[in-house]
């Protein structure tokens, strides 16, 4: 019998729509079912499906535009991605890992959906990373709309674009979806989040994951949120609700989600068997509701298709999924030397010449200490390139505009940032939550579409709740996607010990922590000349880029220096020789280089002559200076502020140690801090960090070998 309700929803949507949703929906399943048989037959080597998922996200599709809103869609879309125009084809040479895969180049597990023509972004497998991104996405439309010094800024946004983001129930457990509902909502951001509730992540069930069961209830007081739940199994429910969302967001009332009952009628992934956890009765009950049955059901019922057509568009699928898995199955995997293309830039190299106007600066007016330096490369870049913007706590110089005319400003905790916010304006240097993962997800989604953020996170203590932004996502970006997609962006962190009271949580080091990680160039100067030239490179670098600023630095006297001019630049990888000698070879950076001279300036007087070597630049590390400096001296020194044990210093020692043996006539040694935290007490500090006396003692040790 055919409802008012039914007649209402058919006339919303001609049959075109209806056979093409269903056709859509058809072919997602077929594609799971004919990876979950490759898998079975070893032909593939992973597989996870969205069954059950298909109905809502064929709605999405049919709502939402391709190459004009944006997508950062979770691996159970696949129905999405169809419907945008990623083909089975394409999906299938993902799944066998060919070299064709358009997707990553199979650099990634099949599912992880990525066209950068289609505005799809490069999804990895962490859950939760997305949020931050589509808000960072999100927010790029909205910096581009009010920066009006960026000349083609019209065609980087439209006005009434939608970001989606997608989720299941249980990635709503991650903190940084209520970092992003808090930034989407205080900024009014056309966010169109749909959260595909099937009721477990992995084995566990909702009430588990969520308190009260029901994400769209926890969320209801969000200002300028609109939330909506639906039955994600029901096409038409879905549409109608989409409907809803998608005009409120295009309409820029702010963001919306949408809470979508689904049905998860296969195991998570072929890793998993739901048998052991899932009664038969319950899976019996999800399979009545199956959204591809519904709808084809519909269909018919209503006079749209025949028996006889319906089953003509399920044999057309069958046998585009049928062709498009046999050709995939002909692809070759990568060649193996492809591994390391597109760790970083193939374009911009901030090691070539280019970068390097060292020699060539002309230095004048009074000196200026590191963060004179740093904050006039800041003021000088963002004059040069209206695409920069600033964020991170405290950065700007007063969140409320209208007191700058009476107050002083902060301009940042060390005032690195002074001044930025009355030059440029609050679009473009502004405060953030006290978030981590907010400013860094944010800048990686506004560096996609390309904004040049410079995010600065307070100190390097607290670095760690962005880690997974840090780690997994803007370093691996141009990797994982095969250079389809990058994140050029700078993060400035103050860094180090040496203060007097800074205790554990103002001391840390950890810079090995970052080095190690392929895909970040990291930086750290000794002086305000070093600052102002590697920042700028660092600025006009097409890679994500850690600039390490040390607190001690900031404004010693030593390490003053003139200006250098406008385009002085050094190149990473580039290390500076800050003392000649002859008997050994010091390596070091940061705040150690100076303690290191004067363990030098002493060490001469007892006619030990010593060279000093500022890295500068850490990752990339110059070791062609390195080499040369030892077989000068044929003595080994590594300095650094690392624990001793697993620190910075200990990868060069090795690779001295392993490469030039030969070369050497006493054993390598290194001299860092104790492999423990740094005390609050200053006698119990200096003990713990490596002191001039400590750099003496090594140079003795080494000479007399």
């Amino acid at each position: 019998m055919v409802t008012d309700l039914m007649v209402e929803r058919r006339l919303a949507l001609a049959p075109a729509p209806l056979i093409s949703a269903y056709r859509t929906m058809y072919t997602s399943r077929r594609l799971d079912d004919k990876e979950l048989l490759l898998k079975r037959q070893n032909r593939i080597f992973f597989q996870i499906n969205g069954v059950g998922h298909e109905a809502v996200l064929a709605a999405a599709g049919l709502l939402l535009r391709p190459a004009y809103d944006w997508f950062f869609a979770y691996y159970r879309d696949r129905a999405l991605v169809l419907s945008l125009g990623i083909t089975p084809y394409d999906q299938l040479l993902a799944a066998v890992a060919a070299k064709d895969d358009p997707n990553s180049g199979a650099r990634q597990m099949p599912s992880h959906w990525s066209n950068p023509d289609l505005h799809i972004f490069s999804r990895s497998s962490a859950t939760g990373t997305q949020f931050l991104q589509a808000v960072g996405a999100a927010e790029a439309g909205y910096r581009y709309s009010m920066i009006k010094e960026i000349e083609d800024r019209a065609a980087h946004f439209k006005k009434d674009e939608v970001v989606y983001v997608s989720a299941g129930d249980g990635t709503t457990s991650e903190g940084e979806f209520w970092e992003s509902l808090n930034t989407s909502c205080n900024l009014k951001l056309p966010v169109l989040y749909l959260i595909e509730d099937n009721g477990y992540a992995i084995s566990v069930p909702v009430e588990v994951q969520t308190a009260g069961g029901s994400i769209s209830r926890l969320v209801s007081s969000f200002p300028s949120l609109y939330v909506e739940e639906c039955d994600g199994t029901d096409f038409l429910a879905s549409y109608e609700t989409l409907s809803r969302a998608v005009e409120y967001v295009r309409e820029r009332r702010g963001p919306a989600l949408v809470h979508a009952h689904v049905i998860r009628p296969y195991s998570h992934s072929q890793s998993d068997d739901e048998t052991l956890y899932r009664p038969e009765e319950e899976r019996v009950m999800e399979a009545a509701r199956d959204p591809i049955k519904r709808l084809g059901d519909l269909l018919v019922r209503e006079g749209v298709l025949t028996d006889e057509e319906l089953q003509k568009v399920k044999n057309e699928a069958d046998a585009e999924v049928n062709e498009a898995a046999e050709r995939a199955m002909g692809k070759p995997q990568p060649p193996k030397e492809s591994a390391t293309l597109y760790v970083y830039s193939p374009d911009v190299d901030p090691t070539s010449p280019e970068f390097d106007t060292e020699d060539q600066a002309s230095l004048n007016g009074r000196e200026g200490t590191m963060v004179d330096l740093i904050n006039r490369c800041l003021h000088e870049e963002m004059e040069r390139n209206p695409r920069i913007v600033v964020l991170g706590e405290d950065v700007a110089d007063a969140s409320r505009a209208e007191y700058l005319n009476r107050l002083k400003g902060k301009g940042g905790v060390f005032k690195v940032t002074a001044n930025l916010q009355r030059r440029f304006g609050g679009d473009r240097v502004y405060n953030t939550p006290l978030a981590e993962a907010n400013v860094i997800g944010r800048s990686l989604g506004m560096a996609a579409r390309g904004l040049k953020p410079i995010a600065e996170i307070q100190f390097f203590d607290y670095i760690w709740p962005a880690f997974m932004q840090l780690r997994d996502e803007a370093p691996l970006l141009r990797w994982r996607s095969n250079n389809s997609w990058k994140c050029p962006m700078v993060v400035r962190v103050p860094v180090g010990g040496y203060l007097k009271g800074g205790a554990i949580y103002h001391s840390q080091s950890g810079v090995s922590t970052f080095t190690s990680i392929p895909g970040w160039r990291v930086v750290m100067p000794s002086t305000a000349l070093d600052a102002n030239g590697l920042l700028r490179t660092a600025i006009r670098c097409d890679d994500p880029v850690l600039f390490l600023e040390h607190k001690h630095l900031y404004r010693q006297t030593y390490n003053k220096s003139p200006y250098p001019g406008p385009d002085f630049m050094i190149p990473f990888g580039k290390a500076k020789v800050v003392r000649e000698g002859t008997d050994l070879t010091i390596f070091t950076y940061g705040a150690l280089v100076q303690r290191s001279l004067i363990a030098a300036k002493h060490a001469a007087n007892e006619e030990i002559s010593v060279e000093v070597i500022d890295l500068r630049s850490l990752n990339p590390y110059d070791w062609g200076a390195i080499e040369r400096s030892v077989r000068k001296t044929n003595r080994a020194l590594v300095v650094y502020e690392d624990c001793v044990s697993w620190g910075y210093g200990a990868e060069i020692a090795a690779r001295i140690a392993d490469e030039l043996f030969d070369q050497l006539d006493a054993p390598v040694k290194r001299v860092a801090a104790l492999d423990c935290f740094v005390a609050y007490a200053p006698d119990v500090e200096d003990a713990i960090l490596p002191q001039t006396d400590d750099v003496l003692e090594a140079i003795h040790h080494i000479a007399a070998y």
